[in-house]
């Protein structure tokens, strides 16, 4: 499929939705980290990532990449890790999902979730023996909580672990698990039978009765994919669990930062089709004149440079509060609810702008509108999100 019906942005125009001039807060290692994930995404993702989308197919080569630029582990300290600021993750993670969501999951996947969870939660060794390989991609890394039946009610998750001798057995199933079937090694999280918790386990591939199985129709994200898992009398041993995972909390522990990340990611794809409607409306010539010299697509597109700017902000300040330890779930979820909303009215509008066109995987549009659905669900619906902030500013619980 040809490429050749739109220009990827070059570097000199690396700030053209910065409207606000938030460059100017960043720091030099930030910028160099930003312009190198910019030019990864345009020299090398953009050129061949409809394929990959449109045949379902996982891109390796650009998997790979991930790990040589070193952005594997975001800001984990040590173990090989980069040790990244809040705001560098966070513009890696924009710059990625400007590239393809799918790419940008594949990240969150294994250093958000999978790597996050052994650093934060494992032992020295679990930490010794995974991390390290997981930065380099000499492992791939999954994270198993939702559920067939627990979806957003991830808190009545099934799946149980049940105390034998020197290990645990656990029982059950996971569905739409990133990663999953190409795993070596799947952080559970099980409900014990000893005192009701939720626990967390690492799983190795190998392991007898463990099985995923990738699911597939999807219509969105399909340079990924996700399995379903089923846990048949899988005997993990003490030594596989995770000693700072005792209850449900301690996986909102990592649930929160991947939270801020759809926040950034929900930009990423945002910034992506604007930046199209703009380019289209100034090389596409309709009734004589370009598109860009009618009043109403000026009009239009001004309207979604507001809601990219103001995602921007949203960004910067997540930032901030997690860089002085202030960023709270209700914080990350409001900031994740606002973006993902406003990033499928600004995809949105761009695909309309660009007509017929925009439903071409070559325009660099549609592909957005799927993926965008994806980072609008996962990590908590907007309905959840919006249900747990409102707890927070009322007081009153209004679910189960």
């Amino acid at each position: 499929m040809t490429t050749e019906a739109m220009p990827y942005s070059h570097l000199g125009e690396a700030l053209a939705t910065d409207y606000f001039h938030v460059r100017e807060q960043f720091s030099d290692e930030q910028w160099e980290h930003f312009i190198a994930t910019r030019r990864f995404v345009d020299r090398e993702v953009l050129p061949v990532i409809n394929e990959y989308w449109e045949s379902a197919e996982l891109p390796w080569p650009l998997y790979r990449r991930l790990a040589e630029l070193g952005l594997l582990g975001e800001d984990i300290e040590g173990y090989g890790c980069p040790g990244m600021s809040p705001l560098t993750r966070g513009l890696i993670n924009m710059e990625l999902h400007r590239g393809d969501g799918s790419l940008g999951t594949f990240l969150g996947v294994q250093s958000g979730l999978a790597m996050k969870s052994i650093a934060l939660l494992g032992s020295e060794e679990h930490k010794q023996r995974w991390l390290p390989a997981l930065a380099a991609l000499d492992a791939v890394g999954a994270f198993a909580l939702t559920e067939p039946a627990h979806g957003s009610d991830s808190v009545a998750l099934e799946t149980s672990a049940r105390r034998d001798g020197d290990g645990w057995v656990l029982d059950g199933a996971k569905r739409w698990i990133g990663n999953a079937s190409i795993a070596d090694v799947v952080v559970v999280w099980a409900r014990s039978d000893q005192d009701g918790k939720v626990k967390g386990f690492l799983v190795e591939k190998d392991m007898p009765g463990f099985e995923a199985t990738t699911m597939e129709g999807k219509g969105a994200s399909r340079a990924i994919w996700q399995a379903d898992i089923r846990l048949d009398g899988v005997h993990v041993p003490e030594a596989s669990r995770l000693p700072g995972a005792e209850s449900f909390k301690d996986a909102g522990r990592v649930l929160v930062t991947t939270r801020t990340t759809c926040a950034w990611g929900a930009l990423g794809h945002a910034v992506a089709g604007y930046d199209a409607a703009l380019t289209y409306s100034k090389q596409r010539t309709q009734f004589g004149r370009p598109l860009c010299s009618f009043q109403i697509v000026q009009d239009r597109l001004v309207k979604m440079l507001a809601e990219v700017t103001g995602m921007q902000l949203y960004c910067m300040q997540l930032a901030r509060l997690e860089a002085t330890g202030r960023l709270t779930d209700t914080i990350a979820g409001l900031a994740k609810l606002n973006n993902t909303r406003k990033a499928r009215y600004v995809i949105a509008e761009a695909r309309d702008l660009l007509g017929g066109n925009g439903v071409l995987l070559e325009n660099h549009v549609i592909r957005h509108m799927g993926d965008i659905e994806v980072i609008h669900t996962y990590e908590g619906t907007e309905t959840m999100q919006a249900l747990i902030v409102g707890r927070d500013i009322t007081g009153v619980g209004a679910f189960a």
